[in-house]
């Protein structure tokens, strides 16, 4: 996992892989939103709901947080171990909207994070144990977890996005 030296370093490669990722989507017809293929696991329309899933999961985590309330990792009414139903839960969630405004809802929550990050000292982003939701069994530092749910998905979905259009457009 790449090590980032700043803030601005971790918010300048989510930019970059998210740019890469959503021009993917550019030349995807609606009516093929939802065209399962088996060399590919994900649609692009739940491919785009996995994305809004986990971006807006971390948001409301330290949202929760910070007003006080506990907060349930990874979701209220899942277990890490069940991390299939909730893939199914976003899908449902953000399953029912089109491509353009799923494409929408990235942007809005992918400026969201960058955001909260902006406001975020670099001990409460790169040090452990800044966060209750970040103290699981990993004790990840944040940007861990922002890394591990932006770039990282943002990368590897980008490679599934484009077999999946070469195989069906």
């Amino acid at each position: 996992m790449k090590q980032y030296k700043n803030k601005q370093e971790l918010i300048d490669t989510i930019c970059d892989k998210y740019k890469k990722y959503i021009a993917e989507f550019e030349d995807i017809p609606e009516e093929l939103r939802n065209k399962r293929i088996k060399e590919v696991d994900k649609t692009p329309s739940e491919n785009l709901s996995y994305q809004l899933g986990w971006i807006n999961l971390l948001l409301n985590w330290d949202k929760k947080e910070q007003a006080g309330l506990d907060v349930q990792t990874p979701a209220e009414g899942y277990k890490w171990n069940n991390l299939g139903g909730l893939y199914q839960s976003f899908y449902i969630t953000y399953g029912k909207y089109t491509l353009k405004e799923q494409l929408e809802q990235l942007s809005v929550a992918v400026n969201k994070l960058d955001t909260w990050l902006n406001t975020l000292t670099n001990q409460e982003l790169f040090d452990p144990r800044q966060r209750n939701w970040a103290m699981n069994k990993s004790e990840w530092p944040v940007w861990k977890w922002v890394h591990i749910n932006t770039v990282a998905p943002f990368t590897n979905f980008r490679t599934k996005i484009r077999k999946w259009k070469k195989i069906t457009l």
